[in-house]
């Protein structure tokens, strides 16, 4: 007896993909953190739940396989201190464990990328008044109807689907994207 899933992920990710908002959003990002970099600004990635697992695994890829003509690559991962998430969570709030972070590292000028599927997170919602209060750039990855995170943000990718998975699936695609598209424009 076949199993009916709720979604038929290969036909739903194929449409998101070949979709022009997924290229257009990637050209751009990269575009942005090309800017950054060449301006020795640092980039923060807050992410919460399973989806700070792309902002981990992002990281990674950013740092080791990230071409600019630069000496200096700073991304930071505000999902991946577990000490001092616990430390703030209790000592303050978990609705603080982002904006602590941006409040004692970040500078104007730095890129903030939010991944969010609900964009709804309160934790994820301070951050982005943190940013945009010390004027960093604030860019957000998020899914199902954007949440207030969509309104907050003045750059963004909406994945307009309410499955966890197709968000996370999509927006760890479009990170690899855009390594993918910096490495094939800075060859040699």
């Amino acid at each position: 007896m076949k199993t009916k899933t709720s979604v038929n992920f290969p036909q739903v990710l194929s449409q998101f993909i070949n979709d022009k908002s997924f290229k257009s959003t990637a050209i751009k990002l990269n575009k942005i953190i090309n800017k950054k970099i060449i301006k020795k600004k640092s980039i923060f990635f807050a992410v919460n739940g399973g989806s700070a697992a792309i902002s981990n695994h992002a990281l990674c890829d950013f740092l080791k396989n990230y071409k600019v003509k630069s000496s200096v690559s700073k991304f930071f991962s505000l999902s991946s201190n577990n000490e001092i998430i616990t430390a703030i969570s209790n000592d303050y709030s978990y609705d603080q464990i982002f904006s602590f972070q941006l409040e004692k590292l970040a500078d104007s000028g730095d890129l903030l990328i939010l991944v969010s599927s609900s964009g709804n997170s309160a934790n994820i919602l301070r951050a982005a008044k943190t940013a945009l209060r010390k004027n960093m750039d604030v860019f957000s990855l998020i899914g199902f109807d954007g949440g207030k995170l969509k309104k907050m943000s003045k750059d963004h990718y909406h994945v307009n689907s309410n499955n966890y998975g197709i968000c996370e699936d999509l927006h760890m695609s479009l990170l690899h994207y855009i390594i993918d598209l910096n490495n094939s424009t800075h060859v040699g």
